[in-house]
């Protein structure tokens, strides 16, 4: 139990940077939003950074506005620096830049691949997500949550647990939705910001794209590749990916589902999903990649039928084990 030497971090120091991962999910953010909060009502200065603009459609998180695109050229005076829901630090993409690796680094995350990299690290893989964990340290410190806070925790964990369907769902994870639902949480509301508020001309293109899904290995493995010149035709307001998987995991028999995204120069990014037998977090291991047993990602050096070549060759090592 690391959470007093945390609490004992945040009484010593009286400036703090709050960061998270490139691509923040809402439990991410969520959790990087209540962590700022809890200083702040502490007493703390707070600066919180992020690689890019907050996307619009989690503007409407209690205390969005917090969050800033961090400037990589700019020196900033900071005392700690607290990463949650990140792997690996160079996972914060720019915000790296302004670190000093002499100053201290409180880690707090859920990933099973997570590589230690704080002064203090506090990982619970078995826990449902970094907003569970942050519930449990505010838990610890006898801080007194309010109904913003409430928001933020819920939401983290309703993402990361798709909406406690999930096997990262535990009877710890509902005791802790209980307590949250206290705040009388216009849940179903929240549904609707993140799943169900979708333009009509991006569900129009996603028909189009989620129809080009390839097969292999008899239905077991189902890959989706994402051009840029296609990406562009999406509102922020969609979630392509999370649509793609939503829709795709429906299919009977599928095990692993790959997105493949062009990034950068010869570069392709993906994001892998499992249903129940193939662990994720491994196969994206082996590109330096991270992530949990269901859910993972990583960057593959090569344009997209490159890094198909290379993903599916590791995919045939782990069916031919099953088999």
């Amino acid at each position: 139990m690391n959470f007093s030497k945390i609490l004992e971090s945040f009484s010593r120091h009286r400036v703090f940077i709050v960061a998270t991962h490139v691509n923040p999910d809402p439990d991410a953010l969520s959790s990087q939003l209540a962590v700022a909060m809890y200083l702040k009502a502490c007493g703390k200065k707070v600066m919180v950074f992020g690689e890019d603009d907050l996307l619009p459609r989690y503007a409407f998180l209690p205390g969005a506005s917090m969050i800033k695109k961090v400037n990589p050229l700019k020196k900033i005076d900071y005392d700690a620096v607290i990463v949650v829901d990140c792997g690996d630090l160079e996972r914060v993409g720019d915000v790296e830049k302004i670190i000093d690796p002499q100053k201290p680094i409180i880690n707090i995350d859920h990933h099973i691949t997570n590589h230690y990299f704080g002064t203090i690290n506090h990982v619970v893989p078995k826990a449902s997500s970094t907003a569970e964990i942050i519930f449990e340290m505010f838990e610890f410190a006898r801080f007194k949550i309010d109904k913003k806070i409430a928001t933020l925790l819920y939401l983290g964990i309703m993402t990361d647990t798709g909406s406690f369907r999930f096997e990262n769902t535990t009877s710890r994870t509902h005791e802790v939705v209980s307590q949250l639902l206290h705040f009388k949480l216009p849940v179903n509301s929240f549904y609707q910001q993140l799943y169900e508020s979708v333009p009509l001309e991006d569900l129009q293109y996603f028909t189009k794209v989620v129809g080009g899904f390839r097969s292999y290995f008899d239905h077991q493995v189902l890959m989706v590749e994402l051009r840029r010149s296609m990406l562009k035709k999406f509102s922020k307001e969609f979630d392509l990916r999370d649509k793609i998987f939503s829709y795709l995991r429906a299919i009977k028999g599928v095990e692993v589902i790959g997105i493949l995204t062009e990034h950068g120069k010869n570069k392709t990014r993906v994001n892998f999903r499992s249903q129940h037998e193939v662990d994720v977090a491994q196969l994206a291991a082996f590109f330096n990649g991270g992530g949990h047993s269901r859910a993972s990602g990583c960057i593959v050096s090569g344009d997209i039928c490159r890094a198909s070549e290379m993903i599916l060759a590791q995919l045939k090592k782990v069916f031919k084990k099953k088999i």
